[in-house]
């Protein structure tokens, strides 16, 4: 087995996110299309443009570290879209819906602060620096998204989708 080191392990993974991030932009759009709220709606149209600006900064990375700008196949990405994907067949025009729609964000969402958590540690282990900041600036961004999307669920996706008494 070849001898890999944390600038390996940051490499591999900064694929990893750069995959999805660019899934999710496909994605984004279905759910925007399926929320009923149009506070819902508006998020994940506002989180589309800022996972544009997130798919840019990872290139910036590349850059750093003289490395293309390539992804490798996340099958963890893969199923937690697949997932989203179940919720709104499952739900569709069902009170529901836009609770489990902000479930399946912040499970992205989830995936997606531990990753660029993990990254910009490693970024700053390694001594990327501009690379770190980078990093720093979508984590700050996924974590503000996540809020977002809880307030969104406690202020009304929760309470509509219980079924009146």
């Amino acid at each position: 087995m070849a001898h890999k080191v944390l600038d390996d392990l940051f490499h591999d993974t900064l694929k990893d996110i750069y995959y999805a991030e660019r899934r999710i932009l496909k994605a984004l759009p279905r759910m925007a299309r399926a929320a009923q709220s149009d506070r819902l709606r508006e998020a994940f149209e506002t989180h589309r443009d800022e996972t544009e600006t997130h798919v840019e900064r990872l290139q910036q990375v590349f850059e750093v570290i003289g490395k293309p700008a390539r992804g490798k196949t996340c099958p963890a990405i893969d199923g937690i879209i697949e997932e989203g994907d179940e919720v709104m067949a499952a739900f569709k025009g069902a009170p529901a819906l836009d609770a489990g729609l902000i479930a399946a964000a912040q499970a992205v969402e989830h995936y997606e602060i531990a990753r660029y958590g993990t990254l910009r540690q490693w970024a700053r282990q390694l001594g990327l620096k501009e690379a770190a900041a980078l990093l720093d600036q979508t984590l700050e961004e996924e974590s503000t998204t996540d809020e977002l999307l809880t307030g969104i669920a406690e202020s009304e996706a929760n309470q509509e989708a219980v079924e009146p008494a």
